[in-house]
C-alpha cells in the first residue's frame, strides 16, 4: 500500500535475463561512482602538494562533492516519478562523466572544485535512481536480493577506491583516476539507455507537477545542514558560521513543510512524512551512516598517526569490511524479503555497537587486529543497508517510489556526512584534554582521543537500536512466484 493509501497492482516480474543484465548496469554504475569518492582520500596529499593549497582548503575537495550529493539524490527521485527513470538516469552519469574529465584535466583548485561538485550532481543520481529501478521492475518480496547486490557494488568500490586510486595516481598523476572515471562511464551510459526503464504508468505529469520551489527548499535545507556541521568541524561550534547555517537549514525545512501542504501537485505527499515506517526506517538510516562513517574516517587517522602506516597499508586495514559488505549484502537483502526488516537491522547495530566498543579498547594496538575487527564493521552495514531499502519501497509503493527512496537515500547520505563532521569535531576537542580517557578498559595514551570519539560512535548507535525495534518484522508479500 503507497502512502496515499491506494491499493496498486505490484509491477509483473520482467524476464530472468533482462533483469540480469539491468542488475549488471546497476551494480557496475554504483561501483564506479563509489570507486570515484573513496579514491579521493588519498589523492588529496598530491593535490593539495601540485596546487600549493592549505589542508582546509583542499578539504572542500570532498565537501563539495558531498554537498552537491546530499541536494541532489532526493531531488533525481522526484524528477524520475515526473519524466521516468532511463533519461534522468543517463542525464545523471553524462554530468558525472563530464565533471570527471573536468576533474582530470584541472590546472588550479578553483576548477577540480566545480568538477567536484559536478561529479556530486552527477553522481548522485546513481543510488537514487539504482534502487528506484529495482522498485519499478521487481515486485514486492523479490526486491531484496537486488538492493543487496547494489550493496555489493557499494562494498567492492569502497574496497577497490583507494587501492586503485592510490596505484595509478603513483603510476600516472593524480589526474589519471579521474580520467579513469570518465572512460568507464562512457560504456555504463550507452547500456543504460539501453536497458532501464522509460516512462511508464508509474510516471505521471509534466513540468508543473514537478513543484521546483518544493524541491529547491529541500535542497537548500540539507545543503545548508551539512555545510553547518561541517564548518563547525572546521571553524569550532562556537563560531556564528556553523550555527547560522544550521538555522537557515531550520528555515528551509519549515518552508519545505509549508510548500508540501499548500500546492497543488507537492514535491512530496504530506502523508509520507506521517507515514510511521516511512519516518523510522530514515531515522535509522540517518543514525547507521554518522556512525558508519565516523568510525571509516577515524580509521585511517588512528592506525596512520598512532601505528605510522602509510596510506597503502590504511587501504589494507580497511578492506576486511569492504569485503564484508561486498560478500554480504545480497545475503541480508534476500533475507529481509523472508523474515522482515527488524532482526536483521537491529542484529546489525547490535553487531555495530559491538564493533564500536571493541576499536575503542585496541585503538593504537596492533593495526592487524583492528583490521580483523573492520570486517564486523563491514557485516554490520551489510545486515543494515539493503533490509531499510527494502522497507522503504514496500511504504511508498510504486507511484512515489522516486521521491520516496530520493528522500530516504538522502537522509541516509546526509547521515554520514554528519557523523564525519561532528565525529571530526569531537576528535579535534579530544585532543586538547585527553589525559585521561573515557574507555576504562583502553591504556594507551597516544591514541586516547581516538578512543574516545569511538565511544561517542557507541552513544549514538544506543538510540539507534531503540528505533529500530521500531520496525516491521512482516514478511515482504510478493506480487509473483520467487525465482
Amino acid at each position: 500500500m503507497s502512502v496515499h493509501g491506494d491499493h496498486e497492482p505490484p509491477p509483473e516480474a520482467p524476464a530472468t535475463a533482462r533483469v540480469g543484465v539491468l542488475l549488471a548496469v546497476l551494480v557496475t554504475a554504483v561501483t564506479v561512482t563509489v570507486i570515484n569518492n573513496s579514491m579521493v582520500i588519498v589523492l588529496l596529499p598530491d593535490i593539495q602538494r601540485d596546487f600549493a593549497a592549505s589542508a582546509a582548503a583542499a578539504s572542500w575537495v570532498v565537501t563539495g562533492f558531498s554537498l552537491a550529493f546530499a541536494v541532489g539524490t532526493p531531488l533525481y527521485g522526484r524528477v524520475s516519478d515526473v519524466f521516468g527513470i532511463r533519461w534522468v538516469f543517463c542525464a545523471g552519469l553524462a554530468v558525472f562523466a563530464a565533471g570527471s574529465a573536468l576533474a582530470a584535466l584541472s590546472g588550479g583548485l578553483p576548477m577540480l572544485l566545480v568538477a567536484r561538485v559536478l561529479q556530486g550532481i552527477g553522481g548522485s543520481a546513481v543510488p537514487a535512481l539504482a534502487s528506484v529501478t529495482v522498485a519499478r521492475v521487481l515486485p514486492p518480496g523479490r526486491r531484496g536480493l537486488a538492493f543487496g547486490l547494489i550493496g555489493t557494488g557499494v562494498g567492492v568500490g569502497q574496497a577497490l577506491g583507494p587501492v586503485l586510486g592510490g596505484l595509478v595516481a603513483f603510476l600516472a598523476g593524480w589526474p589519471a583516476p579521474f580520467l579513469g572515471a570518465a572512460l568507464l562511464t562512457v560504456p555504463i551510459l550507452v547500456l543504460a539507455a539501453r536497458m532501464l526503464p522509460g516512462r511508464d504508468a508509474a510516471v505521471h505529469g509534466g513540468w508543473r507537477d514537478l513543484d521546483l520551489p518544493g524541491g529547491v527548499l529541500l535542497g537548500a535545507a540539507a545543503a545548508l545542514a551539512l555545510f553547518g556541521v561541517t564548518q563547525g568541524e572546521r571553524a569550532g561550534f562556537g563560531s556564528p558560521a556553523p550555527w547560522g547555517s544550521c538555522l537557515l537549514a531550520a528555515a528551509f525545512a519549515v518552508g519545505f513543510t509549508v510548500r508540501i501542504r499548500t500546492a497543488r501537485v507537492p514535491f512530496a505527499p504530506p502523508s509520507l512524512f506521517r507515514n510511521r515506517r516511512f519516518v523510522t526506517t530514515a531515522v535509522v538510516g540517518f543514525l547507521t551512516l554518522f556512525c558508519y562513517l565516523g568510525v571509516v574516517l577515524l580509521i585511517p587517522q588512528l592506525v596512520g598517526t598512532v601505528n605510522g602506516l602509510d596510506p597503502a597499508r590504511v587501504g589494507l586495514v580497511l578492506m576486511p569490511g569492504a569485503v564484508a559488505v561486498a560478500l554480504l549484502s545480497a545475503l541480508f537483502g534476500r533475507l529481509s524479503d523472508r523474515i522482515g526488516t527488524r532482526l536483521p537491522v537491529v542484529g546489525g547495530l547490535s553487531v555495530l555497537l559491538v564493533t564500536v566498543v571493541v576499536l575503542s579498547t585496541v585503538a593504537g594496538g596492533s593495526a592487524i587486529v583492528i583490521g580483523a575487527v573492520t570486517f564486523l564493521l563491514g557485516l554490520a552495514l551489510a545486515m543494515i543497508t539493503a533490509p531499510l531499502i527494502n522497507e522503504v519501497s514496500a511504504v511508498v509503493g510504486e507511484r512515489d517510489a522516486g521521491v520516496g527512496l530520493g528522500i530516504y537515500q538522502g537522509a541516509f547520505f546526509l547521515g554520514g556526512g554528519t557523523g564525519a563532521a561532528v565525529i571530526g569535531a569531537v576528535l579535534s576537542a579530544r585532543a586538547d584534554t585527553a589525559a585521561v580517557g573515557w574507555n576504562p578498559w583502553h591504556d594507551i595514551g597516544e591514541a586516547t582521543m581516538y578512543s574516545d570519539a569511538l565511544l561517542v560512535i557507541a552513544a549514538v548507535v544506543v538510540p539507534a537500536i531503540g528505533v529500530a525495534s521500531g520496525l516491521s518484522r512482516r514478511r515482504v508479500r510478493s506480487g509473483a512466484p520467487a525465482p
